[in-house]
Parts: structure tokens; sequence; C-alpha cells
């Protein structure tokens, strides 16, 4: 009997370590690829967008498993992801800092909120907007503060005066909010309807399962890589 606990305990935390991998390669493929055709596109809220677009896929993590510490591996992962224009472009790693910084923040402010909710997430839509939001909100207020400290760039350092910050939070915290406020229920609701399935694929199909994953994260890595190259 404790063996068969201990193999299922393994069996979670197999899924939890996949989930963490494949999602937060995804978010790393957008930042990448996404970030840089919004740039390249001149389309305004680009931070806003892809604030959005992350805390919906940490909502999807979220749901699927109910693990609120989740949403900080993603982020790592996603950062790592990131960070591939270190080795191609031959660029510091301080050339994304305060981009991962971003990333950072929000997976721990995603973390604390879904913490502090708790069950009050399946309660309705108003609970996971609000969670979305305020989590976006503290991100943004930390990513001022620190952010000015880490690698200010030329649009940070444009508020760095009297009322600065209050002018952050209007110009880009609200617009981060607002994205979350949309984007984390979608992923939310998408991880609730999808846990079974997830649940049900792996015990009846495990070589499917993982091999599917694993090409996924693959596909990421070699298209954020390309991308990189490309300069996006």
């Amino acid at each position: 009997m404790e063996m068969r606990i201990n193999e299922v305990k393994r069996a979670q935390l197999v899924d939890l370590l996949i989930a963490i991998v494949v999602l937060g390669s995804l978010w790393g493929l957008s930042e990448v690829v996404l970030g840089g055709a919004i740039r390249a596109a001149g389309v305004p809220y680009r931070a806003g967008i892809l604030t959005g677009v992350g805390i919906g896929i940490m909502g999807l993590a979220v749901g699927v498993f109910r693990k609120p510490s989740m949403p900080i591996g993603i982020a790592l992962v996603a950062i790592l992801c990131k960070q591939l224009v270190v080795p191609i472009l031959h660029v510091s790693v301080m050339c994304k800092a305060n981009s991962c910084l971003a990333l950072m923040l929000e997976g721990v402010a995603l973390a604390g909120v879904v913490s502090l909710a708790g069950r009050r997430l399946d309660r309705g839509r108003l609970a996971q907007m609000a969670s979305g939001a305020s989590a976006a909100l503290l991100a943004a207020a930390a990513f001022y503060f620190i952010g000015m400290r880490v690698a200010p760039c030329r649009y940070l350092l444009s508020f760095n005066r009297p009322g600065g910050f209050v002018a952050f939070l209007s110009a880009e915290g609200l617009v981060w909010a607002l994205s979350s406020a949309i984007l984390f229920p979608v992923g939310y609701r998408m991880g609730a309807r999808l846990r079974d399935t997830v649940l049900v694929l792996r015990a009846r199909k495990p070589f499917f399962y993982y091999t599917t994953f694993a090409a996924l994260v693959v596909c990421c890595w070699v298209a954020s890589a390309f991308a990189t190259a490309a300069g996006l």
C-alpha cells in the first residue's frame, strides 16, 4: 500500500514538472515571437499584452493542478527561454534583465494571489478576474521600484520623477491588470476543463502523453532560438 502511494506521488510530481516545463516554454515562446512581432509592428501596450498572455498561461496550470507555487516554476522556464539571447547573440545576461525580472515578479505575484484566493477561484469569473488583475498590479508596482535599480531602460527612467510611480501604474499597471483580468479566467477555466482529460491521457496512453509534450517543448525552444537569431 505504501509503495503504491509513493508511486502515485512520484507520478504527480512528474506531471507537475512536465506542466511547468511545457507551459514555461510556451510562455517563453510567446515572449520571444509574439513580443518581437508586436514590437516590429509598432502595436502599443506590448508589455500589457504579454503580461496578460503569461498570466493566462499560468492560470491554465493553476486550473489543472491547483498548485499555487507552479507559476514561479513556469516563470523560471520562460526566463531561461528568453535568455537564449545570450548564447545565440553573444550579449550580456543583463540585456534582458528587466524583462526577465518582470516575468519573475508576475509569477511570484500570481502565486501569492492564488494562495490567498484558494477555492474562491471556483466561485465565479469575478474572483478569477480580480485575481489576475491583482497579480498584475502587484507585479507592476514591484517592477517599478526594482526595475529602476536593475537595468532600467529609457522608457522606465522617464517615470523616475515625483509622481512617477502613479504615472507608471496609470500608463502600464492598469493595462497589465486589464489584460490579466481578461486572460487569467480564460486560462483557469480552460485548465479546469482539461484537468480530467490530462490525467486520463497519462493513464491510458503514457507514451503518447510524454512524447507529445516532449515534442512540444523542443518545438518551442527551437522556434524561440530561430526567432532570437532573426532579431525578434
